[in-house]
């Protein structure tokens, strides 16, 4: 059994056993393959064990692998990194996800430039939760005006929120952190038909992330081993 393979494996069965734990079906929950610095191969051997969802946080690297892959129409990429202006477009025309919102400006050229023979792209504000200085993200105070803002965009559809907390290894502090976003998504649910995907937990807090609801985590390194930087 390669690597990848068993680390799937692994992760697959951490999430069953915390959904378990709180009374979820792990079917709820879904598993997003972080495969930024990673070459094709790796994602080879991940949708040869079953993996379709995968995030990528450059953007022209994403772009590379999904023109890549572009005969393999069951794989779903979401963009989960910091978005500028000038990358928009790429990001609209290729991605079927962006989980990174946190300003108009960049979800109405996300809209603008989708282009009309795709569906609406999938979108996620980002919260700043833990409002950190070096992170991106929105308070929780702004969420209900850029919410209203973004839903009205034709060529995007606003599906839920996304969050990094800051670093934290105590299970109950990292619980006291997620369960505001949790909050903040059910009120949000609420209001909006379409949201259904709170994207929160990595390898570290994601037991704690799944206990407050999450319905994606986003899992990297525990799949594809540690990540190479130099090139980037």
């Amino acid at each position: 059994m390669n690597t990848i393979k068993q680390n799937l494996v692994n992760v697959r069965s951490h999430i069953d056993t915390a959904a378990q734990k709180c009374g979820r079906s792990s079917e709820e929950i879904t598993l997003l393959a972080v495969s930024k610095t990673k070459p094709a191969s790796d994602i080879e051997k991940a949708i040869a064990c079953g993996q379709t969802e995968f995030g990528e946080n450059y953007v022209q690297e994403g772009v590379d692998k999904i023109h890549y892959f572009a005969n393999n129409h069951a794989l779903v990429w979401h963009f989960i990194g910091p978005l500028q202006s000038n990358k928009t477009r790429l990001v609209a025309e290729n991605f079927d996800w962006c989980h990174t919102i946190d300003r108009l400006k960049i979800a109405q050229r996300l809209s603008d430039q989708r282009p009309d023979s795709l569906p609406p792209l999938n979108v996620l504000i980002q919260i700043n939760i833990s409002d950190e200085n070096s992170k991106s993200g929105i308070n929780l105070t702004e969420l209900d005006g850029l919410a209203a803002q973004i839903s009205i965009l034709s060529g995007i559809k606003l599906r839920g929120l996304m969050a990094i907390p800051a670093p934290e290894s105590n299970y109950d502090k990292q619980v006291e952190v997620l369960e505001k976003m949790h909050l903040a998504f059910k009120q949000l649910q609420s209001q909006y038909p379409n949201i259904d995907t709170l994207s929160m937990g990595m390898t570290s807090d994601m037991e704690a992330a799944i206990a407050c609801g999450s319905t994606l985590v986003r899992i990297g390194t525990a799949i594809f081993g540690a990540r190479d930087y130099a090139t980037k």
